[in-house]
């Protein structure tokens, strides 16, 4: 399986800014992970939504990929866009995030997630193996549309945007 840092092999700029948004999800799944341990119903879903909702958004507009930055291309390149989103079959790239595009895109690791309900009752263990379940969905949820975003970016030719203010990213 290739990894968002292997789509972006070629391009120093934008390897610089997958590690940057891998940061920010390492970041969000490391908190998915506590609220997962937490023997709540519903807390970890909640904490999961709400992270996945602030998140995408970070990722698109790292990538130039919200909805106010696609306004701002000229329209063959707005065309170019919508086909390679069309073509990757993102649901989250380009898009005002709600929270029925993040419960669909929730679905795609559903299994885990129902597994994570039923285990964090077994004391300790099971705690153990939902925050790691919690945190493991993140993390692939996040890894799979920063991909779709490379993947989008590539198809359809586009540059990075300028940094977002406050953002600093370290080449490495």
């Amino acid at each position: 399986m290739v990894t968002s840092l292997q789509l972006a092999d070629a391009d120093p700029a934008l390897a610089a800014r997958v590690r940057y948004c891998r940061r920010l999800l390492n970041r969000r799944a490391l908190v998915a992970a506590a609220a997962s341990a937490v023997p709540l119903p519903g807390l970890d879903w909640a904490v999961d939504a709400a992270l996945l909702s602030r998140l995408v958004p970070e990722i698109n507009a790292q990538f130039g990929l919200t909805p106010d930055q696609l306004d701002k291309l000229p329209h063959h390149k707005r065309e170019q866009v919508q086909k390679a989103v069309g073509a990757i079959g993102s649901m989250l790239v380009g898009k005002f995030i709600t929270r029925d595009l993040v419960v669909r895109a929730a679905k795609a690791v559903g299994m885990r997630m129902t597994a994570k309900q039923a285990v964090r009752y077994v004391p300790l263990a099971g705690q153990a193996v939902s925050a790691l379940m919690g945190y493991t969905a993140i993390r692939y949820l996040g890894e799979e549309h920063i991909k779709d975003c490379i993947r989008v970016m590539q198809a359809a030719d586009l540059e990075l945007p300028e940094l977002l203010p406050g953002n600093k990213l370290k080449l490495r």
